[in-house]
């Protein structure tokens, strides 16, 4: 509901409702900071931007519900098991409120949902097109159709062509929890590694002031392999990395817009099990578990695990396939 990432592997779900019914009234319930990426998608109707707070008091809660009911929905998924996407579902009045059992959703969630899915998959994309199972949908192709105006695509066209070079990498060194970061100065020796074995300009990306100080670190130690990506809101951003040809990252909201506007991308998990949210169909680094809590050390034990000729063998790997694909084409 609230999270970037979250949302993201999320839209899987609300391209297979719209293909299987496609005269449905679809709206998404998110919170603000996320709704720029359900805005204007071609399989939702209406999005429904929950403020910051909604559940916090009872007179919010009336207006949510006042809000959610306006659509007289029949039908509400909950596609993460927590009490606050399950809350909003009962406020929505739908009948039929469809959840995870207890093997994906806690003790409070499951009492306010009435239709119970145990699923086969683990990874969270595909355990949200199972919740489509009683609605008579079973296995369907896993789409996102990520809404990216023209606007914001051009602009980027235009940023990009300010990058005097072939190819690109972006590097995201910010995140929610410091438990999901990898140190600045392995993503600088990355982006060196990038530039000199393979003639990538990489970019490192920023959205919070503590995250483009992260960002400027990079840029100071990649020795002029790196530059400074310019502020920018969701939507440019992920159109900027629709311009790349590698993206670099924890686990974080951007990953998974990467892996939405089809960039490759590479991963680095120790907090979080890549099997869980990994990047969908691309490549996780990921040599230890520290789960978040048991450690507030920075970096934690499990990113620290994970050194920069890790990462540097994944790129090899990538680029050699690239090598070999186009070699093939060639012939």
């Amino acid at each position: 509901m609230g999270e970037i990432g979250d949302t993201v592997m999320t839209l899987p779900l609300a391209c297979a409702l719209r293909q299987h019914f496609p005269d449905a009234h679809i709206a998404w319930a998110v919170e603000k900071k996320s709704a720029p990426i359900v805005r204007h998608h071609v399989a939702i109707n209406d999005v429904i931007a929950l403020p910051e707070g909604w559940q916090s008091s009872p007179s919010m809660l009336r207006q949510t519900r006042t809000v959610l009911r306006q659509h007289r929905f029949q039908v509400a998924i909950d596609c993460q098991g927590t009490i606050r996407t399950a809350l909003a579902c009962r406020l929505s009045g739908a009948a039929k409120r469809i959840g995870f059992d207890r093997s994906y959703a806690n003790r409070c969630s499951r009492l306010l949902s009435n239709v119970h899915v145990t699923p086969t998959s683990t990874h969270l994309v595909d355990r949200c097109l199972e919740l489509l199972g009683p609605l008579g949908v079973h296995a369907p192709t896993t789409q996102w159709q990520l809404p990216l105006s023209q606007q914001a695509r051009t602009w980027a066209g235009r940023w990009r062509r300010t990058i005097h070079s072939d190819r690109l990498a972006v590097l995201n060194p910010g995140g929610t929890l410091p438990s999901k970061l990898w140190q600045t100065e392995r993503f600088a020796e990355t982006a060196c590694y990038l530039s000199h074995r393979y003639g990538y300009q990489s970019v490192a990306i920023w959205r919070t002031t503590s995250e483009r100080s992260m960002a400027e670190k990079i840029v100071d130690a990649a020795e002029g392999n790196a530059t400074l990506a310019p502020e920018m809101d969701l939507t440019h951003l992920a159109a900027m990395i629709e311009t790349a040809d590698l993206y670099l990252s924890g686990d974080t909201g951007p990953l998974h817009l990467s892996v939405a506007v089809g960039t490759t991308s590479i991963g680095l998990y120790g907090s979080t099990r890549p099997s869980d949210s990994g990047p969908y169909g691309q490549t996780a680094i990921a040599k230890a578990y520290v789960p978040h809590g048991q450690t507030s050390a920075f970096p934690s034990p499990a990113m620290r695990a994970i050194d920069v000729a890790d990462v540097c063998r994944v790129i090899d790997k990538i680029q050699a396939k690239r090598a070999a694909f186009i070699k093939t084409s060639a012939a």
